[in-house]
């Protein structure tokens, strides 16, 4: 079926080349890292690539409807994540941005007193990005402290598969110690993050590094992230990258089909781990088993709303990828269709995985929703410490409280204790004191049991 109109797109992105990323093996937490020339380069090119497909009226995928020169800030949504790989992610996302919207002498104004001013940069177009940082929102990076992930991944690293890779490449592991500076050279690691970083930005190592050695790390890499991120059943812990930004995407999906909202561009930018579980959760890698790999970076996903020709009213999606920042997109089909498949159809064959919110997330991860939202520790113990330390405040609060009381109900005890006479102050006890005194007097002795002062009466 033919559907020619393209009314909105949401594309998610991966964010272009940066220096090195260390990550834990199994809790996937990273180390440091920023974007280079090249990666923003690479996302810019990415933006070019967009404008010319979606944004400019002589292309046949035009967005029906959407500015063209200057960018109307209720058409357009941006939402990036800032975790792990955060800094280079953000650039990434303003280079795109760039290319999607560049500089125009358009973008002016003229004030009351009759001066025309032009934006900085020959007309720059700001356009607002929506950060999403993990420790209040988990839709953009689901995967680090989740229990059940690192469950999930200490299985796949355990598995049989998993072992006969690892002893199958131990020749290469060992040809490979000279290269990795002192890592452990297992599968367990990310060698290749390593040497493919060292391959294009240090001139030495890359006229060292043998010539096949590049691809047999990466299908190591592949074989490693592809089993991680994935799960046979379509709501599995291992796809939880796809099901949280999958939230994203229909949320954005269904404000562009309905017709009051004036949304028509949405763009994701993220790091690799969704697009792999994406392609398993949506069952694309049973027609493309290629896109069972780690995406390079400048990747994306575009995913078209496209609408019926009359009478039909109803949405389609068409599904494009493009891996790295050459070529053009490549159509990719989903569960098992041959063609663009209902918008309807594609929410509800998805809407019992999907993600939705911190509480699902924490669910789904059997995490302690307080403590992983906010990157703490997710045992019993964190919390009891936190409890007990919350307690411990609020008891020496009232206790502070109670002595304040205290001390001021004594002064006023002994203000009203005191018989003031002319003359020289002097202090004598009242009335109800001297009767306190004969009373406790009588006691004793009537009963020479009683221990006075602490200690026992000599005569017992």
């Amino acid at each position: 079926m033919s559907h020619p109109e393209v009314h909105g797109v949401v594309v998610l992105a991966r964010n272009g080349d940066r220096t090195e990323c260390p990550q834990h093996p199994i809790t996937y937490q990273a180390g440091s890292t920023a974007s280079t020339p090249l990666g923003e380069v690479q996302a810019y090119q990415l933006g070019t690539f967009l404008r010319s497909t979606y944004i400019s009226p002589s292309s046949s995928s035009h967005i029906q409807g959407i500015s063209s020169d200057l960018v109307d800030l209720k058409e357009v949504h941006v939402r990036v994540k800032v975790g792990t790989e955060g800094a280079s992610v953000f650039d990434s996302a303003t280079a795109v941005l760039q290319g999607l919207f560049p500089p125009t002498e358009k973008n002016r104004m003229t004030l009351a007193n009759e001066t025309t001013v032009v934006a900085p940069l020959g007309g720059y177009q700001y356009v607002p990005i929506e950060t999403v940082e993990p420790v209040n929102d988990r839709s953009l990076e689901s995967w680090t402290n989740c229990p059940a992930f690192q469950k999930h991944v200490e299985q796949v690293l355990k598995s049989d598969k998993a072992r006969e890779v690892e002893k199958n490449a131990q020749p290469f592991f060992n040809t490979l110690r000279d290269f990795v500076f002192g890592r452990p050279t297992t599968i367990e690691n990310m060698l290749y993050d390593h040497v493919s970083s060292e391959l294009v930005h240090n001139k030495t190592f890359a006229h060292r590094f043998p010539p096949t050695f590049i691809e047999q790390a990466r299908g190591l890499a592949n074989f490693r992230e592809n089993a991680i991120f994935s799960d046979e059943r379509m709501g599995g812990i291992g796809n939880i990258a796809s099901r949280t930004v999958l939230s994203s995407i229909l949320k954005a999906l269904q404000r562009i089909a309905f017709n009051d909202d004036p949304l028509k561009f949405m763009l994701i930018e993220t790091t690799y781990q969704p697009f792999i579980s994406f392609f398993h959760q949506t069952g694309a890698v049973k027609k493309h088993p290629e896109l069972q790999a780690i995406p390079d970076f400048g990747s994306a996903i575009a995913i078209e709303l496209r609408r019926a020709p009359p009478p039909d009213a109803r949405e389609f999606l068409r599904f494009k990828w493009r891996n790295g920042t050459s070529g053009n997109f490549e159509t990719v089909n989903v569960f098992n269709h041959h063609e663009d498949i209902p918008l309807t159809e594609f929410i509800y064959r998805l809407e019992n995985s999907v993600v939705d919110s911190n509480r699902e997330w924490a669910q789904a991860c059997q995490a302690s929703s307080a403590s992983s939202w906010m990157g703490l520790e997710s045992s019993d113990v964190a919390a009891n410490r936190f409890m007990d330390a919350v307690f411990g405040m609020t008891a020496l609060f009232f206790l502070m409280l109670f002595a304040w009381f205290g001390s001021h109900a004594v002064k006023s005890y002994r203000r009203r204790n005191y018989v003031r006479l002319q003359g020289d102050e002097v202090s004598y006890p009242n009335r109800t004191s001297i009767d306190l005194r004969l009373t406790i007097f009588q006691m004793i002795h009537a009963n020479p049991q009683v221990v006075s002062c602490g200690t026992q009466n000599e005569k017992a």
